[in-house]
């Protein structure tokens, strides 16, 4: 009988191998999960939450994704984070990384088993709410197709050299992101100065 290592047991190299990147075409049943899981966090963690959403690829309508569904949860200052932690953790999620400054940060994931991906797999990102960047580029590529295509292109090109090392991939789109971030950006401050204008 083969022994099978925890995934805490496992180099940095094993996990990669054992959940490689791979992308799908868009899934309608994503946002079902989404629901599913927001349900569940609202329900778990009551009015600690100020806003939920559905984030990355598998938000966008017909674009290309990894069939991993990313969600960010906002939680205000006054949050108990250690309470936090121990509720998702005692809930079946899995916390991959914690940062306090400059900005503070959670990670956490489902659906990773020693054995490969479960059915459904999640990240989940944590911070205290406020304005977000992971909000600007899912709005950006869904509204703007020419950006839609052009990032799905990116990510296939990036596959066929980071299939099997998951921060180089996410490194490798940064550029791509950050661009598109800084033009939703500069959108919604033209609009503000639009409508402020246009009330005086």
């Amino acid at each position: 009988m083969t022994n099978i290592k925890n995934l805490s047991e496992m180099t940095l190299e094993q996990l990669w191998q054992l959940f490689p990147i791979e992308l799908e075409d868009h899934n309608p049943a994503w946002r079902d999960w989404y629901e599913d899981e927001r349900s569940s966090l609202l329900s778990l963690l009551g009015s600690a939450v100020r806003r939920i959403d559905h984030i990355g690829s598998t938000s966008i309508d017909g674009l290309l994704s990894k069939p991993i569904v990313d969600i960010l949860l906002q939680i205000g200052p006054e949050c108990d984070i250690s309470w936090l932690k121990t509720v998702l953790i005692d809930n079946g999620w899995l916390l991959m990384a914690e940062q306090a400054m400059p900005d503070f940060r959670l990670a956490l994931n489902k659906g990773y088993t020693p054995k490969g991906f479960a059915e459904r797999v999640f990240h989940l990102h944590v911070r205290y709410a406020g304005e977000c960047d992971e909000i600007h580029f899912r709005d950006y590529i869904a509204t703007h197709p020419e950006a839609a295509l052009e990032y799905a292109a990116l990510k296939r090109h990036l596959l066929s050299e980071y299939k099997y090392n998951r921060d180089a991939y996410t490194e490798a789109k940064g550029e791509f992101i950050r661009a598109c971030v800084e033009k939703a950006r500069d959108h919604a401050q033209n609009r503000f100065i639009l409508r402020k204008t246009e009330s005086m």
